[in-house]
């Protein structure tokens, strides 16, 4: 099922820019409405970084046979040189042991997400070793389903607005900010629609 505003999002979207239009006419589905727990979507995150969705897609589904329930206590409890015969980098292992401690240690069990602000929440989420803005970018869009969220620094995004809006040249972040300010208040919504337009898996945190 559909995120509830994500029809209103398609239409305005549509309306508003050709291009973005073109893409949308080429998928059909949407990103869910489900979502895993805080503390999963952050670990997939982190997993995720710096690397193609293929491969995140399949280190990920590596780790959930490994840990078939994804939980703080669990993580921190599979050794290392296990988490790392999945395909996980020492750094990462390290960052996902040190979120599965601020979530023990209840540093994050306690906020309240929904009550914050976008940047609010990213810099209480950039505490922790190992999320940049990137990573909590993504917790935003795909946890808590912020509709408004502009993830400038991943390559992705700035792969397909290079092949969409710049015949394949490279796009200065500034760029990328003008060009998204027609799409507010879904800016997350194009996001996610010029992702799917690079790879036929969609993405998922």
């Amino acid at each position: 099922m559909a995120l509830v505003f994500w029809e209103q999002a398609v239409n305005d979207l549509s309306a508003r820019d050709p291009v973005m239009h073109r893409i949308i006419q080429c998928y059909s589905d949407s990103m869910p409405e489900e979502r895993g727990n805080a503390f999963a979507t952050l670990a997939r995150a982190i997993v995720g970084q710096q690397i193609s969705v293929r491969a995140a897609a399949s280190v990920w589904q590596k780790v959930t046979i490994l840990i078939p329930e994804i939980t703080p206590a669990e993580l921190i409890a599979t050794e290392i040189d296990l988490l790392r015969t999945c395909g996980l980098s020492a750094r990462k292992v390290d960052y996902l042991r040190d979120l599965s401690r601020h979530f023990l240690e209840g540093t994050l069990v306690t906020v309240n997400w929904h009550d914050l602000d976008d940047e609010t929440l990213i810099r209480k989420l950039v505490e922790v070793k190992g999320i940049g803005r990137w990573t909590a970018e993504m917790f935003l869009i795909f946890h808590l389903h912020r509709p408004n969220v502009l993830p400038l620094d991943d390559i992705g995004l700035q792969r397909a607005v290079s092949l969409h809006y710049n015949a394949s040249q490279p796009v200065a972040k500034q760029a990328i900010r003008t060009i998204a300010e027609s799409w507010q208040p879904w800016r997350s919504v194009a996001t996610w629609y010029l992702w799917r337009s690079l790879d036929p898996i969609p993405v998922i945190y």
